[in-house]
């Protein structure tokens, strides 16, 4: 056996930790060359976290000196750089959904086969660690990033409920808040695709650094029929607007419940209030949350509904949102 063939062995002796195949067979690596017993070799690491790109370094390092005749081992790591599009989900005020919309969101989207990261930026009432069954679990650091927490449901997601000592109040000023944020966002996201922000209610220093920094490519909003949830979905809109963030669309939450003993609807927050307010704007409407006793106990639970086989709520809003990032074509003749 020629010394090529063994470098190659030893290469591939070392497993790609996301396919689960040796890094040559798997196409993570190319063909190692020796000259005068220094051995070098380029390793694809798109994809993967700073400590798995250590590991592997180190791994491909070991085996190959393993081989007789080996004097140094050189290992170049390249990464396809990849663009992440960043999704706002916010509301004027709170107490309108919007986190349990972004946690059943992001499950609806990796359903779909997306690489979808979530980033719970209400850094004074944060709720993503509830709502994806994270509680208790503190996040690690390579360097100084922060590696992502995974959640049960596959979902990679940081929440500053991670961070600090459960029912802790948050007294921070703006720019500290700001600062906990870029955190948050500047993680190793490894190679997620959409990274979704559920955003705190408002239009404070939180979305304005997110807006100036982040620039995310559309924002989603969040409102329940009432008018007066409205009112303030509208000056949220208004101010993606100044920034020129586009405006993906509106969610009506909360939108008419179904009593489970008779089965009669009724509207308590009124009905088709942001449906009629995003025609009036001109923008798309993507659809309803009923008001429902199984969204509100499995989102306590971590159990997020979207991960139901028959989910016919979230489903829809994830492909409108999908449809949006990536219009269909018209067909060339």
């Amino acid at each position: 056996m020629n010394i090529d063939t063994v470098l190659s062995d030893a290469l591939d002796r070392v497993v790609d930790p996301i396919s689960g195949k040796g890094l040559l067979s798997g196409g993570r690596a190319s063909p190692p060359r020796i000259s005068e017993g220094a051995v070098s070799v380029v390793v694809d690491v798109t994809g993967l976290s700073t400590g798995a790109r250590e590991t592997i370094e180190a791994q491909v390092k070991a085996s190959l000196m393993s081989v007789a005749g080996v004097d140094s081992v050189r290992v170049a790591l390249t990464a396809e750089k990849r663009g992440r599009k960043i999704i706002a989900i916010g509301s004027g005020k709170g107490g309108v959904g919007k986190s349990t919309l972004s946690a059943n969101l992001a499950v609806a989207l990796r359903k779909a086969g997306k690489k979808v990261g979530l980033v719970d930026a209400d850094i004074y009432g944060p709720s993503q660690a509830r709502l994806l069954g994270t509680e208790g679990i503190r996040p690690t650091a390579e360097g100084q990033k922060m590696d992502p927490v995974l959640s049960p449901h596959g979902i990679p997601m940081l929440s500053m409920a991670q961070l600090v000592k459960p029912g802790q109040a948050i007294a921070w000023r703006g720019p500290m808040a700001a600062n906990a944020l870029g955190q948050l966002i500047d993680a190793e996201w490894g190679d997620t695709e959409l990274l979704l922000l559920d955003l705190p209610p408002g239009t404070g220093d939180v979305q304005l650094t997110m807006v100036q920094k982040y620039k995310p490519v559309g924002a989603l909003i969040v409102s329940t029929p009432q008018d007066l949830a409205l009112m303030d979905a509208t000056r949220a809109i208004d101010f993606f607007n100044q920034a020129h963030v586009p405006i993906i669309g509106l969610v009506e939450n909360m939108a008419g419940y179904e009593c489970p003993h008779c089965g009669e609807v009724s509207d308590p927050f009124g009905q088709g209030g942001a449906q009629a307010a995003a025609m009036s704007m001109e923008l798309p409407f993507l659809g309803r949350v009923p008001l429902d006793i199984g969204i509100r106990t499995a989102s306590d639970a971590g159990t997020p509904p979207a991960l139901a086989d028959d989910d016919k709520t979230f489903a829809p809003i994830a492909q409108k949102l999908l449809d949006w990032l990536n219009p269909a074509k018209p067909a060339s003749f």
